[in-house]
């Protein structure tokens, strides 16, 4: 039996840090200063309806008309700017979509906003696309299934400054040949068409990847925010002057703050020192840190005064942009934020940030765990059953996976046979161990070893079957690949990888639906989310 959720315990490279936060130890608290039961009530202290509310509202109004907005989300800008709370989550700009943890993220999103506006608290949800990230070779990438759960990886030809904002880097030639081999494997479909409407030559990753998902939400009003926008940065110049008129203050603030974090045992994830500030600059197009050292700012080899670099962001904000720390209180300085879903990386980073949050805007907001999920096909379903794998075995299993399902597929009476053979060797050396016991103790030791050399070399002749069935049978061989394959690829959860649109594409619209009711769900853990 499949269990609907799995503890994050055996979930692979899971952090105390984030096992704690979930199961809110008293060691974590002090980190996170809100729970997710005061999310409603924070309306109440969380500023709404404001000026910078109505010039970021009149913002995603045009880019959100730019991709194609359906008139739901048009609706919900308005009453944005009318005075309506956010529930936020982001994501990369990944190729066709991203992996399929963004849409669980969108789904986090959607069923909290829901949940907030029933209880009579105006609430429209908002994705915030990481378009001035700069790691190209991280999102540009996308993994897709084929018909027969192989992995087919695809990347584009892309135009554009290595170092530069995604933002900034342009499809190339090649991409209708490449979105051709990627609708080739999704067959026939609604996001075949929105993949050649959004994915095309001349278009920057974000730009495509704003109208895929304008396309794939349209019916659930949820609102995208593109931060790299010469107006936002308008809006944001009276903030990133801040950050540098306080940037001593801190960086003082987050090195205590990782000091407390290493003290209680755990990681930080974002490394500070005494030269960080919270800010880049775009020189040439490239992103790069503003450092301070000895009472001046430095940008590349230019030195400035604090004063100048304040002269600077107020005259031309748009050459400025958040570090992975000032990113969030950006966030809910153009936003009326309520909560904001993360994934792990984002929850730990909410730990330090806590502080950055306190000195720039007196407030902090609350981050939420994102939905964690494998989704598993009718015919993954079928064979994990028939092989008896469980996930957890698939994520930490001991051997290999073709060498068990190989293993288990020896004959019945060869499996009975070896299973009899290391139950009689084991209760004949246990007789004679205590024979021996009686005999002469210091001989017990040689006896155990003598024991397990002759189970190792049982289990070894059983791994040799299973090897000559492995041979013989190429079927046994291409069902596990197809598990792992569909479930943990290239040893990675499955949410990580894949794309969200290979499994639109098969399951459609509804998809979305059964992403929204598991985390109304809001399993603590990951869940299994079975699919039909």
């Amino acid at each position: 039996m499949i269990p609907d959720c799995i503890p994050f315990s055996s979930i692979p490279h899971t952090t105390k840090l984030f096992s704690d936060y979930l199961s809110q130890a008293p060691a974590i608290r002090g980190f996170y200063p809100h729970s997710s039961d005061v999310i409603t009530s924070l309306a109440s202290v969380v500023p709404s309806g404001t000026e910078i509310h109505r010039r970021v509202a009149a913002v995603l109004e045009r880019q959100n008309r730019t991709w194609g907005a359906s008139e739901s989300v048009l609706r919900n800008i308005q009453r944005l700017r009318e005075g309506a709370h956010a529930v936020v989550t982001g994501q990369q700009v990944g190729l066709f979509g991203g992996p399929v943890l963004a849409f669980m993220k969108v789904a986090s999103a959607l069923a909290l906003a829901r949940q907030v506006e029933a209880s009579g608290v105006p609430c429209v949800p908002v994705f915030w696309m990481a378009s001035e990230d700069h790691d190209l070779a991280e999102v540009n990438q996308a993994l897709l299934l084929t018909h027969d759960f192989n992995l087919v990886g695809f990347g584009a030809e892309t135009q554009g400054r290595k170092g530069s904002p995604v933002a900034n880097i342009r499809l190339a030639e090649g991409t209708g040949d490449l979105v051709s081999q990627a609708v080739d494997i999704l067959g026939d479909s609604l996001p075949s068409d929105f993949l050649r409407e959004s994915y095309r030559e001349g278009e920057t990753l974000s730009t495509a990847y704003a109208r895929l998902y304008t396309r794939l939400f349209a019916d659930h009003g949820l609102i995208i925010l593109d931060p790299a926008d010469e107006e936002l940065h308008r809006v944001a110049a009276p903030l990133f002057a801040d950050a540098i008129r306080h940037a001593p203050e801190l960086d003082e603030a987050l090195l205590e703050r990782n000091r407390k974090l290493r003290e209680a045992g755990y990681h930080e994830q974002v490394k500070v020192t005494d030269l960080s500030t919270p800010l880049f600059a775009l020189v040439d197009g490239v992103r790069v840190p503003v450092h301070r050292a000895n009472g001046q700012f430095s940008i590349g080899t230019e030195r400035l005064s604090s004063d100048e670099l304040i002269r600077r962001i107020e005259s031309r904000p748009q050459d400025f942009n958040a570090n992975v720390l000032l990113r969030p209180v950006l966030q809910d300085y153009w936003l009326p934020t309520l909560a904001y879903f993360g994934g792990p990386a984002e929850v730990a980073y909410f730990a330090q940030v806590a502080v950055v949050y306190q000195k720039l805007l007196g407030r902090v907001t609350p981050v939420l765990a994102r939905m964690s999920a494998t989704l598993i096909e009718p015919r993954i379903e079928h064979l994990l059953e028939k092989y008896a794998v469980d996930l957890p075995d698939l994520f930490h299993g001991e051997c290999e996976l073709r060498d068990c399902i190989a293993t288990r597929s020896l004959p019945a009476q060869l499996k009975d046979d070896f299973l009899k053979g290391k139950l009689a060797a084991e209760e004949a050396m246990q007789r004679i161990s205590e024979s021996l016991a009686r005999l002469d103790p210091t001989l017990v030791r040689a006896s155990n070893r003598a024991a397990s050399k002759m189970l190792y070399q049982v289990n070894r002749l059983e791994r040799r079957a299973a090897a000559a069935e492995l041979r013989r049978n190429e079927v046994i061989a291409r069902h596990a690949a197809q598990i792992e394959n569909s479930l943990y690829p290239r040893k990675t959860l499955q949410e990580r990888v894949i794309s969200g649109i290979y499994f639109y594409a098969k399951y459609g619209p509804k998809l979305i639906d059964t992403l929204i009711e598991a985390a109304n769900a809001r399993c603590p853990d990951h869940r299994v989310i079975r699919l039909d």
